[in-house]
């Protein structure tokens, strides 16, 4: 009797070498996934996506600071499973295996930050994935002094920051690490974190630098932006004006849909932002040619959850306070509106943050998207500190950012408005030049790029 029974591929186009995990090896981070233990993959401290195979069984988990797809193709002897961290290195290996006729970037999915996804390679039909949340922090759990509160967070990001120098001493003691720096709240608590750690190390401090961005009109070299008087600033208040670095780029570097193409998504703030990174760090990489590593800030906003609710008109405070980790999942799994496609949150839009950095080959590093520091985040009693009040909200970062840098470092951390970084990079009317108002715009340039 002939045997029909499936012959299963599996093809992993991820690298290795895009984790950067702490306390572990990358194949014992594996193994753990593998195990489909939520506690398990808990435990992996850092950026990472991994995939362990076990026959027909695959699961595949990560964190924010890494993105992860992967795409079912159909094969005459049965299923052939692409896992990437890109939509179009899956493309390229479907193209080249003359498969591209089953592709279109709607049926990539990526998999959500803080779950396990299990897939069962069966064959045709294909079940839907398992998930199961690996990182569930309790909420509220800490008081409301914000003393304490703030010695938690950034003692925190301390540790994670110590980590991530550790894992760059072992490998070489003199490399260079660049802040991308706004002199904004996030940004600075990163930057002086990572001084103070230097300092105590009694390391070269030149290993630091701070860089950030200025667009100019194309031949004018008019005054700094915004960002670059307050980073400016901020250095010159804390003594440390050795360590900064404006790169100045024309307007004409900004182009939006090269940013689109860089960071395969639409969305309209988070390319205008990744459209200034890309900016920042193509100025970067062409001053300095071998520089690796690059810290940057982001994440700090949806930890303290600090976005002008009123500018979405699907939000509200009690959605943003009763929510776990809205602002870092979006709805969640289950809900109608979560992408299967893209996720949600920043478990979506972090591709703003990491893609630029991977394009032009550094090694990103964002420790306030790691699970370490949005636990302390998470267990922090909003409600009980802000009486469901919008200003009292705004307001709390700042406050329990700067005692805890102070509880930590000793510095006195300098605290200005809050500004989009697309927003402080350019002026306005430079802005409002390169970024179309629509969302459509960004979407049909989104379909141009796969559409050959």
């Amino acid at each position: 009797m002939q045997n029909h029974a499936y012959v299963e591929r599996l093809v992993n186009l991820l690298d290795p070498a895009g984790n950067v995990i702490f306390n572990m090896s990358v194949e014992d981070a594996i193994e753990r996934v593998g195990s489909g233990d939520a506690a398990q993959v808990r435990a992996i401290d850092g950026q990472f996506a991994l995939l362990h195979r076990n026959g027909k069984t695959v699961r595949l988990a990560r964190s924010i600071g890494r993105p992860l797809r992967y795409f079912l193709a159909k094969l005459i002897d049965g299923p052939c499973l692409i896992v990437a961290e890109r939509i179009d290195e899956i493309a390229a290996w479907l193209r080249q295996e003359g498969l591209d006729g089953q592709f279109h970037p709607s049926y990539t999915r990526m998999v959500p930050a803080h779950h396990i996804v299990e897939l069962a390679l069966v064959g045709c039909p294909d079940p839907n994935p398992k998930l199961t949340r690996y990182f569930d922090p309790q909420r509220n759990r800490l008081s409301t002094d914000l003393n304490e509160i703030g010695r938690q967070y950034i003692g925190a990001l301390a540790d994670e920051c110590s980590k991530w120098l550790d894992r760059i001493d072992a490998d070489d003691p003199t490399q260079p690490i660049g802040v991308l720096f706004s002199g904004g709240i996030d940004s600075g608590a990163v930057f002086l974190t990572l001084y103070h750690l230097l300092r105590e190390r009694g390391g070269n401090l030149s290993r630091l630098k701070a860089f950030t961005l200025s667009v100019m009109e194309d031949g004018q070299p008019e005054d700094l932006c915004a960002d670059a008087q307050q980073a400016l600033r901020f250095l010159d208040e804390t003594d440390l004006s050795m360590f900064g670095e404006v790169v100045c780029v024309p307007r004409s570097e900004l182009d939006y849909r090269e940013t689109i193409r860089i960071i395969e998504d639409y969305k309209p703030l988070d390319v205008q932002s990744a459209t200034m990174a890309i900016a920042l760090c193509r100025g970067i990489r062409q001053r300095y040619p071998e520089w690796k590593y690059l810290a940057d800030g982001d994440g700090g906003d949806e930890n303290l959850k600090d976005y002008p609710i009123e500018e979405n008109p699907e939000l509200t405070i009690r959605s943003v306070l009763n929510n776990q980790m809205l602002y870092h999942e979006g709805w969640g799994v289950d809900a109608i509106k979560h992408s299967l496609t893209f996720s949600g949150g920043q478990s979506r839009g972090h591709v703003r943050t990491s893609a630029p950095a991977r394009h032009f080959r550094f090694s990103g590093f964002s420790p306030f998207a790691l699970p370490n520091v949005i636990e302390v985040a998470e267990g922090i009693p909003f409600i009980e500190l802000t009486d469901w009040d919008h200003e009292k909200l705004y307001a709390l970062k700042g406050e329990v950012v700067r005692r805890g840098v102070e509880a930590i470092t000793g510095i006195t951390m300098p605290v200005f408005e809050k500004r989009r970084f697309q927003h402080g990079a350019a002026e306005r009317s430079t802005f409002d030049e390169t970024f179309p108002p629509n969302e459509i715009t960004y979407r049909n340039a989104f379909a141009e790029v796969f559409a050959s």
